[in-house]
Parts: C-alpha cells; sequence; structure tokens
C-alpha cells in the first residue's frame, strides 16, 4: 500500500450520481478541469443492454447496484438515550453506489416543490397561531424564491426530457396538470406517459371526490428526446424495470442517459472509480479546502489536490464527510448550537391494497412512473392550521411492475407452498394500490452525527441517525387515511388491505418506504442555522460547495430529485459567473 499524490485540477467532485455529473458538466463547460471520484463501479451501456437489468432478484431483491452495508452502514436510535445500533441490511431505503449513483435507480417521478413548500417557515409563522405545532419543529425557508429557482428546474425537465401535462403555465391554469403546481415559465416538454387501467380508475374516483387528479410528471420519456446536452433519450417501451433497475431501452432519464455520454467526450473531464474518499483536506487556516484523500482499489492512499471540492455523494455521504473534515461545526442538540447535523428529516408513506375479481390488470406494462396523483392536500391547499398539523402529501395511483417477487395477494393467503401458488394464479394482475408519500418536518432532536461505538472498514465512525415518528407526522397519516379510505370504498373493490402508521408508531429501519432522505447540511440566509449558504456553499470552508438532499431545511411531499437537480444547476452557474472571477464568500455573513 503507498501514498500517492495525483496532478492538481480545478474542481474534485465526490460522487457522481445526478449532483456529481451535472456539477462536473457545467464546470467542465466553462473550461475548468474536473476530475470525479466515485465509491463504486462503472457503470456503461453495457450494464443497460437487455436481458441483463430483468432480474428481479438480482436487482430488486438483491439491490446489486446498491451500496452494500459494509461499504455504507449507518447507525440508527429513536432517541439520545438509546444506544444506536448498525444497519446489516437495507430496509427503509436502499443508498446507491457506482457511476450514477441512486439518479440510476431512482422511479423518475420528476415532480417539483409547491412555492408554499420552498417558503414553509414563513407559511406556517403567518398561518399558524402559537401553540398549534410542536414547540420542538425546527421549519426552515429555502434560500431563494420560486422566481429566483424556477428556471433551474426547468433546465432540469428539459435535461430529463419531462414528461407531463402542464398545470400552470406562467400563471395560467392549464385543464389536465397540476393546479396547484407553481407557475411554470415554458410547458412540458413533452406529453405525459400512457394510463394505465388502475390509474384511469383512481383519476376518476378522485374527481368524483373533488380532487385535481393528473398524471404523473415522469422522466421515463415518452417521446424520443434530444437534451440540452446533445444526448438522446429513447421513448419508454413499458418493460417495468425501473425502480432499483438500470433502464434497459435508456428511456428512463438518469446520469448514464442524461449527462455522462456528453460529459466523458470532454477533453478536460476525467473521473476513477473505485474511489472512497475519506477526508476533505484543509489548508492549516482551516478556511479553505486543497483537495481530498480517498482510498483506492488496490488499497492506496490517494491524495488528490484541488482548487474546488464539490460534495456529490448521497446525502449521508456528504454530511458524514464534513463531520469526518472538521467543516462546520457538529449539531449540539442539546444547546442547538451548530450546524453540521441538524435537521435530518426521512418521510412516510401508506395506502390501500385493492382486490377486484373483474378488473384485469396488466402489470407487463408499465413504467416506474406512470400514475395519477392528485397535490389537493399540500400545504396552503387545505386548512392544516385548524386541523392542528402542518405538512403535505401527494396521494397517488401507480401500476406496479409485473415482476412475481412480492406481489401483492390477498389477507390470508399462504406466504409459501401450494396456497401461495393458488392465489398467486387467481389474483395475479386483479390488483391496485391508492398510496401516499408524506411530508416530514424537522425537529430539534432529529439530527446526524459520528457514532462512537462502531467503525468502517478504513477505521472511521459510521454516521448515526437520531430520528422517530412525532405527533404531527403521526396526525398527518391519519387525516391521510380517511382520504384514501373513500376513494377506496368509491372503487369498491372486492376486499381490500390498509397500511397507515397509527398514533403510537415509531420508525421502523426494517420497512422499505423510500430513498428520499434529507437535511443534514441545510442551506439558509444565516451560518447560525446553516450549514450551506444560497449556492449550496460552505459558510465555513469557501471552496467546499454541497448539492443533494442534504441542503434541504425539511422534506415536503413530493419526490426530492427535482429540487436537487435546480439547486445544482443554480449553484453551478454561481460558481460559473461570480466564483471563478472572484473566488471567496458567495454571500456575506
Amino acid at each position: 500500500m503507498a501514498n500517492i499524490t495525483n496532478d492538481e485540477v480545478d474542481v474534485v467532485v465526490v460522487g457522481l450520481g445526478w449532483t456529481g455529473s451535472l456539477m462536473s458538466i457545467e464546470l467542465a463547460q466553462a473550461g475548468l478541469k474536473v476530475r470525479a471520484l466515485e465509491r463504486g463501479e462503472d457503470r456503461t451501456n453495457a450494464d443497460f443492454a437487455y436481458p441483463k437489468p430483468a432480474d428481479q432478484y438480482a436487482y430488486g431483491v438483491r439491490n446489486k447496484i446498491m451500496a452494500t452495508p459494509r461499504d455504507a452502514a449507518l447507525t440508527v436510535r429513536h432517541n439520545t438515550q438509546m444506544t444506536a445500533l448498525p444497519t446489516r441490511k437495507w430496509g427503509a431505503f436502499v443508498p446507491g453506489t457506482g457511476v450514477g449513483g441512486s439518479g440510476l435507480h431512482w422511479t423518475a417521478v420528476l415532480i417539483r416543490p409547491t412555492p408554499t413548500d420552498l417558503k414553509l417557515k414563513t407559511y406556517a409563522d403567518q398561518a399558524y397561531k402559537p401553540g398549534i405545532l410542536q414547540e420542538d419543529m425546527r421549519l426552515g425557508d429555502f434560500p431563494f424564491t420560486w422566481d429566483e429557482i424556477e428556471p433551474y428546474l426547468d433546465k432540469f425537465d428539459k435535461i430529463c426530457g419531462l414528461s407531463a401535462n402542464t398545470g400552470n403555465l406562467r400563471g395560467q391554469i392549464m385543464e389536465g396538470g397540476d393546479p396547484f403546481e407553481g407557475p411554470r415559465s415554458n410547458p412540458a416538454p413533452l406529453p405525459p406517459l400512457e394510463d394505465t387501467l388502475n390509474c384511469s380508475m383512481f383519476a376518476d374516483a378522485a374527481r368524483k371526490l373533488g380532487y385535481h387528479p393528473f398524471p404523473n410528471p415522469s422522466a421515463n420519456v415518452s417521446r424520443a428526446w434530444k437534451n440540452p446536452y446533445g444526448n438522446q433519450i429513447a421513448p419508454c417501451n413499458y418493460c417495468g424495470y425501473c425502480s432499483k433497475y438500470p433502464c434497459l431501452n435508456y428511456s428512463k432519464a438518469s446520469p448514464q442517459t442524461a449527462v455522462m455520454d456528453a460529459l466523458k467526450r470532454m477533453d478536460n473531464f476525467d473521473y476513477r472509480v473505485n474511489a472512497n474518499v475519506l477526508k476533505v483536506e484543509l489548508h492549516p487556516d482551516g478556511k479553505t479546502a486543497r483537495g481530498v484523500t480517498y482510498a483506492d482499489g488496490d488499497g492506496n492512499i490517494v491524495f488528490q489536490p484541488a482548487k474546488i471540492v464539490v460534495l456529490a455523494g448521497f446525502q449521508f455521504v456528504n454530511v458524514r464527510l464534513m463531520l469526518l473534515s472538521g467543516i462546520g461545526k457538529p449539531y449540539d442538540p442539546i444547546t442547538e448550537t451548530g450546524t453540521i447535523g441538524r435537521n435530518y428529516a426521512y418521510l412516510s408513506n401508506g395506502g390501500t391494497t385493492l382486490f377486484f375479481k373483474d378488473k384485469e390488470f396488466n402489470p407487463f406494462a408499465t413504467a416506474g412512473a406512470t400514475g395519477q396523483m392528485f397535490s389537493d392536500v399540500s400545504p396552503g391547499n387545505y386548512d392544516g392550521p385548524s386541523l392542528g398539523f402542518i405538512g403535505g402529501a401527494k396521494i397517488h395511483s401507480s401500476q406496479a411492475t409485473g415482476t412475481p417477487i412480492g406481489t401483492a395477494l390477498p389477507q390470508g393467503t399462504p406466504k409459501w407452498g401450494q396456497g401461495w401458488k393458488e392465489g398467486m394464479q387467481d389474483w395475479y394482475g386483479h390488483s391496485m394500490k391508492v398510496s401516499i408519500s408524506t411530508g416530514c418536518m424537522s425537529y430539534r432532536g432529529h439530527f446526524l452525527d459520528l457514532d462512537p461505538n462502531y467503525k468502517d472498514p478504513w477505521g472511521q465512525p459510521l454516521l448515526r441517525i437520531t430520528f422517530d415518528w412525532k405527533q404531527n407526522e403521526l396526525k398527518l397519516q391519519q387525516y391521510l387515511r380517511k382520504i384514501v379510505l373513500n376513494i377506496t370504498k368509491e372503487l369498491n373493490p372486492d376486499s381490500y388491505s390498509e397500511s397507515f402508521l397509527s398514533m403510537d408508531s415509531h420508525w421502523d429501519i426494517t420497512k422499505y418506504v423510500s430513498t428520499h432522505n434529507v437535511g443534514g447540511a441545510v442551506m439558509g440566509e444565516s451560518p447560525e442555522t446553516s450549514a450551506l449558504n444560497r449556492y449550496l456553499q460552505s459558510w465555513d470552508v469557501h471552496n467546499v460547495f454541497v448539492p443533494g438532499g442534504n441542503a434541504f431545511p425539511q422534506n415536503f411531499q413530493n419526490n426530492p430529485t427535482a429540487l436537487i437537480g435546480a439547486i445544482t444547476l443554480f449553484a453551478a452557474q454561481a460558481i460559473k459567473e461570480q466564483y471563478i472571477k472572484n473566488p471567496g464568500p458567495l454571500v456575506q455573513a
């Protein structure tokens, strides 16, 4: 094992998922020499080739393209009185790894936050009387306006080939889209995906009950698309291998399909795989970074000098690297001082599974983002202040893939053997779901820090999560349950089962919900309450930028990828236009 020093680059990017690939191509286009370091393997066109991805056991069950707990384990506890224990098997979420990261395996629902989501603290302060919300809730506003971020949401839509109905075009409400969305500067680039039977049934029932359903905004493209980087994305063929899979048809927007093909052709960009970054190295004064240290695939310890460091890993990875590197002050929940680790938030889900003897759903023809949803229950669209809680939900019906493992069967069906086989024969293709994905607020006692007891293979402490459900989120679940059951009743199934959190529920790390983790290194207006400024620049180390879900001050009800892409592009533009010319803090504290 040797100690190696690489040649200096202008920018080193840690991680090569959505944020890493976007930062890399934007800064490389500005003429900077960019090198990306990815802890996992390369993911090339060969990994997408049919029939490789059409393997449910390898990808959907064994998590073939995900990080292993050995490489990315965390420790988890509900509160500070408990001893955190390590994750030895993924459950609630499954972080990605390798080129493409979590952007390779995402489902591709590309829905924006609302303007209220961006200014949730301001909304809460204005709409809720003192004492209604929990005293320990810690909401934050994103440090930009809708008008400032919308052009970058629009750019990311075009990079991905958004397939959707437009709901609000420059203030005009459009039929068929989401009437509650913020004003778009341009219509969606492509029409939405085709509806499946369950989607049509759900939409009809929702309309009868007074809601406003619209097709899922999708990055599974409905038509052939050439994006602004010159990459071609093929039309979706509804094969159903989306979430947890590389797209075998090159139809799902991912770092590979939307960015990497163009990025790899640039002479001033290169990348290294099996490069596990251990630490950001600071100059002696601690005010700037001089590069990063990583362990390569041969066990060598390598120093990569760079003028700018971009931490573009998954949310957990970015926060942990900041803590390991001494960038910013760790958060203390007792004194509420420090910012690194604060405002961790997850989300909850739930819903009903409906069974119909006389309905023939076709699970062989679907895509990850097929579906219908409505946003009537999002902050500002319903009377949360009188109900005593804040937060929102996406209520939707999406058709699952035709893969047999884990197929929904009526309650009482045997889990194995002849009884299970008979249940599959009777009910395969005869069920649909009505589901919720909810927002989750941030709280004083929910945070990330370094675990004092458990270490990774390089001897560094694991990241520790302290998190549990709060009454606000449980009240929201119970309110949504009533809505979903009303829709279920309207659909009139032969039978149904339900899954919602009760008022005494605790967070269960073993049951899959989503990989929508946020917070820990949040953006804001002040270094007293945030780790990053509006351009994702560290308040403490000005040549370190940290794009990703880590920047969210709380979790809103919609999938985070659209906003993650937008804030990355927003920050990249500031680096190109301002930082390169005059390195230093872009916002004065």
